[in-house]
């Protein structure tokens, strides 16, 4: 079924279809949708399942159905309103009866890039909240009071901001902000869900530094935040501070590398220097160690994938003495343990050689390492 021929049987049934969601939005940014999500007013549930018999529902608190069209599945929501009447994503009371306007769905989203629909027969444009305008002007802004229903919205904002390089305004930092208590305890799963889809981003660092100015660093990411401050040998690092420095080798890293796994090692290579005391700064005698416990404290809140616990694991252990070897038995040695572990060697090296660029240039690292690996070839 066509996308037109499917508002077309939503109309005989006396209701409306229409597109909503990223797709609206990256129509005006001028890309190409990944996906293309719909909303149905005017029906009831009964009948649009006696209409579309093949459509398969899922959704616990509200029903979305997955149906085919223009050989895509695509995912069918009713217009609906939500009420908060408890704590976290799941404290709301929903209604998706046939009266809820599209206005009025549009208006309980999150930003208002987000919030905008197409009339999919009449081609209208259904914006009541400036989207258009603020995609033009790149803001990220929170439609209404509502943005903080769900306080995971906290860390979308950001994750939009680094996903299209658009400002976030002031007031929505501070809807942002107002997310804090209540993402104390959100499960680990969702929290994750968002850094994943923020590695993936052009520039993941702008993630962290829009959590930080909403002042919800330190409940979503404590690690990074730790690392705020924690300032080091300036001979090493003119950057700045292991905060800086982890955000800069973070872009650094994705510019070379598109896999989420490797981004967060290079994320999570110095997180032991966020526990260096600080009466023995600038230095950070032994930070790999105690970067581990960091890690294991990470994983325990959110669960981490095993792989991506396992890949940074060995890229914080690893990262500040592999640019240091130059004796080639050691090399060796430490080129079967890198054939043992989880990462490989292009992107270990994708990591090492920018989170250790002191002893990289001391030592030329990425010659020495990349010989020895292949006389052990031949």
């Amino acid at each position: 079924m066509t996308e037109i021929e499917f508002a077309q049987k939503i109309k005989e049934i006396g209701g409306t279809a229409y597109l909503v969601g990223g797709a609206v939005r990256d129509k005006f940014r001028g890309v190409q949708a990944h996906d293309r999500d719909y909303c149905v007013t005017g029906i009831t549930e009964n009948i649009f399942a006696e209409n579309f018999p093949t459509a398969l529902k899922f959704g616990k608190s509200f029903p979305v159905y997955s149906f085919d069209i223009d050989g895509k599945n695509c995912e069918i929501a009713f217009a609906r309103t939500e009420r908060k009447i408890g704590s976290g994503y799941r404290g709301f009371k929903v209604n998706f009866d046939s009266d809820v306007n599209i206005e009025k769905d549009l208006y309980r989203r999150d930003t208002t890039i987000n919030a905008m629909a197409i009339d999919i027969l009449r081609g209208e444009v259904i914006d009541p909240f400036g989207g258009r305008e603020d995609v033009a002007n790149k803001k990220i802004r929170a439609v209404s009071e509502h943005f903080t229903d769900d306080p995971v919205r906290a860390l979308r904002a950001a994750r939009q901001s680094a996903q299209f390089n658009f400002e976030i305004t002031p007031d929505t930092l501070k809807a942002m902000n107002l997310c804090a208590f209540e993402l104390k305890n959100e499960p680990g799963e969702r929290i994750f869900s968002e850094l994943k889809n923020a590695l993936k981003t052009k520039k993941p660092s702008v993630f962290f530094r829009s959590l930080e100015k909403a002042g919800i660093l330190s409940v979503t990411f404590p690690e990074i935040d730790n690392l705020r401050g924690k300032i080091q040998p300036v001979e090493f690092h003119p950057e700045g501070d292991a905060y800086a420095h982890t955000l800069k080798i973070l872009d650094e890293v994705s510019e070379i590398n598109q896999k989420p796994e490797i981004r967060f090692a290079a994320l999570a290579h110095d997180f032991g220097k966020g526990t260096t005391p600080f009466e023995m700064l600038p230095h950070h005698y032994r930070h790999d160690k105690r970067g581990l416990d960091v890690l294991n404290e990470m994983n325990a809140r959110i669960t981490l994938p095993a792989d991506w616990r396992k890949i940074a694991a060995f890229v914080i252990s690893e990262h500040m003495r592999a640019p240091q070897m130059t004796h080639p038995g050691k090399i060796v040695d430490f080129l079967m343990k890198l054939h043992n572990s989880t990462i490989s060697v292009d992107d270990f090296n994708d990591n090492c050689t920018l989170a250790a660029a002191p002893f990289k240039r001391k030592n030329n690292y990425r010659k020495n390492f990349k010989s020895q690996r292949q006389r052990r070839a031949v």
